[in-house]
């Protein structure tokens, strides 16, 4: 089993956010990245916290990632937001959109969020919940580089393409579920080539179309879609609304979040913001009356459920990060020892 060190939500942010502007990044930049990836490692999602950082910063110095980029928002509708992050860092971007864009759903019943020449957004959970905490139902889908194939074929077209919603609760936290459309995120495989580990098989095929377990093989093959070809459908509709949609660069055109060369990633991200039409109040007590008959079947639990009991040992106790990681961190902040 790896080394780990435990670190506090704080000291995590603080390290990664020195680690981030001790490499050139602007400060708003470095603090909204570090905070949406040390929320993603307190949620349990590994593979879009510590194990990003080296990417990211590798990114940020040869200039994949345009760190300064200059955010343009446009509102070419009155409910409607287009944010050019300008091959930035995809969080504050995704900053702008939501605070400008839960103020419009409060206004007028709904937004739409149009978020185009991004990167990797991580966690989609962190940014719905957020919406859902401001009184809004929120669904979110995000496009990717490719590394799923069309039903029947072999050639990756589609990314792993994410779908989150989100809904808040009359007293609880917000309901959250936070999909990827292969049987497992991509950052996950990732994350095992850089452990030196094997997946699972039934995660990814290799370039022939073979189940593999190795990940590089994985990598540079497909990623298995969830539900088989209805998996592929959905990755296409959200292909169409993350992409297309937004202007961003399909998926089989964008470059690699991983790697600090080659063509930036240019993709795009798409939020939809409602507020309930009858009020908080009557759609929170039918929601709890749909989400209590869930509760009360034997061996039934709520999707999300996981999510918060990893959020509330995280604040309590601090998360567990591969000692490797730590040190890489360390490393980029010029820390001593």
């Amino acid at each position: 089993m790896s080394a780990t060190e435990t670190l506090s939500l704080a000291d995590a942010r603080d390290l990664m956010y020195r680690a981030f502007t001790a490499n050139g990044v602007p400060e708003i930049a470095a603090r909204s990245t570090a905070n949406a990836l040390v929320a993603a490692e307190a949620e349990g999602q590994v593979g879009h916290g510590f194990s990003r950082l080296e990417d990211y910063v590798a990114q940020a110095r040869t200039g994949k990632i345009q760190a300064a980029a200059e955010i343009a928002v446009h509102r070419p509708a009155p409910t409607t937001l287009l944010v050019d992050a300008g091959y930035g860092f995809a969080y504050p971007a995704m900053d702008r959109a939501l605070t400008e864009g839960v103020e419009i759903a409060q206004e007028y019943g709904t937004a739409a969020l149009a978020i185009t020449n991004s990167h990797h957004c991580g966690a989609l959970s962190v940014q719905v919940d957020r919406a859902a905490r401001a009184g809004l139902v929120a669904m979110m889908v995000v496009n990717a580089p490719a590394a799923i194939a069309p039903w029947g074929a072999k050639t990756p077209l589609y990314g792993t393409n994410p779908i989150a919603f989100a809904t808040p609760r009359a007293a609880a936290a917000p309901l959250v579920i936070d999909l990827s459309l292969s049987v497992v995120a991509r950052g996950k495989v990732m994350n095992a080539k850089k452990a030196g580990k094997p997946i699972p098989e039934g995660w990814a095929l290799d370039a022939d179309g073979n189940p593999t377990t190795d990940p590089e093989a994985a990598l540079a093959g497909t990623m298995v879609p969830i539900g088989d070809a209805k998996g592929t459908a959905l990755a296409l509709m959200v292909e169409i609304l993350s992409a297309v949609m937004t202007g961003a660069t399909l998926s089989t055109d964008a470059g690699s979040f991983f790697t600090a060369d080659g063509p930036r990633p240019g993709v795009g991200q798409f939020l939809t913001l409602y507020r309930p039409p009858e009020g908080a109040e009557a759609f929170t007590a039918r929601l709890e009356t749909l989400l209590g008959h869930i509760e009360e079947m034997d061996g039934a639990r709520l999707p999300g459920t996981r999510r918060l009991a990893a959020i509330a040992a995280a604040e309590a106790e601090g998360i567990a990060v591969p000692l490797h990681y730590i040190e890489g961190a360390r490393r980029l902040a010029g820390d001593a020892g």
